[in-house]
Formats: structure tokens, sequence, C-alpha cells
């Protein structure tokens, strides 16, 4: 029977500890993206009327990517015009996803709703949506140009 000894160079190792470490210094920003802008529907349907239910055909909807419920209580959805959302106690399901509506409405666990008594969403030029955590931390973005079509999926 023949015995193998294998060195490893400081050098090596060192190397290899590196790589390691570079792999897995990403698992951080992975685990803040468990919570994703997926859409906004930035222009409702119709005539902008103003009315309630034409403010409530424009909304963002959020995606919970991760298999573990996540407590959203204090988080915030933001336009670039300084229009702010704050998410009372709430606590998106895992997998689950949450549409948060312009106008008044009753909040139930899939439909939020923001009060305003006017639209948020820009229908033309540039507007972007910026998701929040308690702490002030940007977890998700999403930009776009307002088209025709009036929704961008993000």
């Amino acid at each position: 029977m023949r015995k193998i000894v294998v060195y490893v160079s400081t050098g090596v190792l060192g190397l290899v500890m590196a790589v390691g470490l570079a792999v897995t210094s990403g698992a951080p920003a992975q685990a803040a993206n468990r919570m994703q802008i997926h859409e906004i529907f930035y222009n409702s349907p119709g005539s902008d009327t103003g009315s309630n239910s034409s403010l409530n055909h424009e909304w963002v909807q959020l995606h919970n990517t991760s298999g573990s419920r996540i407590k959203l209580t204090g988080w915030t959805l933001r336009d670039k015009q300084g229009h702010v959302y704050t998410f009372g106690t709430y606590t998106i399901n895992a997998h689950g996803s949450v549409k948060i509506h312009t106008g008044k409405g009753t909040d139930t666990q899939t439909n939020r709703y923001w009060g305003h008594s006017g639209y948020v969403w820009n229908n033309t030029g540039e507007d972007q949506a910026t998701l929040k955590n308690r702490s002030g931390t940007v977890i998700d973005r999403c930009s776009y140009t307002g088209t025709s079509t009036g929704f961008k999926i993000c």
C-alpha cells in the first residue's frame, strides 16, 4: 500500500480561500432580492377620470421569490417625484405577491391601497419605482419610459 502525500503551498491555499470568499460573498445580495418589483401598471385603461376605480387600476406588483414569509412592515415604495407608500403591519407569504393600488380601498393579503386622490405613476416620460426596507436600503428598482401599453414587466 502506498501513501500519497499532497503538499499545498500557502499561496495556493490563500487563492482557494479568496475564490471561495468571492463566490460566497454574493449570497447577501441575492437574499436582499427575495422581494422584487415584478410589474408596474402605470396607465389605467380608458380616460384618466380621476375616479377611485381609475386610480386603483394603476398599481405596482411586488413578488416574494423566496420560500419564506417576509415582514414588510415599515418598507416603502416610491416614485421619482417623491410619492411614498409605507407598509403598515404586513407580512407577505412565501412565493406570494401583492399589488399596491394608487387609490383607496380595503387592504387584503394580496391588495394594498395607497389612498391617493391623484395618479402617481407617469403615463408618459420616465418614472422609477424604488422598494426600500425599513432601514432605508434599496431592495429593488424598476424604471420605465411610458408607452401605449401602459405596463412594464420588471
